[in-house]
């Protein structure tokens, strides 16, 4: 009987099997990149994991999970930031109002603050 070789590689679907015992095992690696994901990227994978489970586990097993929600984190945190700066030019609500009128300001700020995470959700999340 021949000698199996320690390690092969298979052409048709590109991997690495290593001997161990008598059985071929193969060989993956994680992928060294491991941005931080936010708020926004746990929601998406909460999200994901709960309405879609058969992309959740596409994206697991092909290792592109955490590189989408790291992206989808920074997106969304970047349009939240831009649409609350745009209601608080269109509402009028500025500095001096956070000096003057402290409690008118915090109520507006909330609002946006709500309004804006609405539509970011709508948008990036569970679209």
């Amino acid at each position: 009987m021949s000698e199996l070789k320690k390690r092969i590689h298979d052409e048709s679907n590109g991997l690495d099997y290593v001997l161990v015992g008598d059985c071929y095992i193969p060989v993956l690696e994680v992928p060294k990149e491991k941005r931080p994901i936010g708020r926004w990227g746990r929601l998406y994978k909460r999200h994901l994991e709960e309405n879609k489970p058969a992309v959740y586990q596409s994206m697991v097993l092909s290792c592109t999970l955490w590189k989408q929600l790291a992206d989808l984190d920074e997106q969304a945190l970047e349009r939240f930031e831009r649409i609350a700066q745009q209601i608080k030019v269109a509402e009028g609500v500025t500095e001096e109002m956070k000096a003057n009128q402290q409690l008118v300001w915090v109520q507006k700020m909330n609002s946006i603050r709500n309004r804006a995470e609405e539509i970011v959700l709508n948008e990036l999340i569970y679209n």
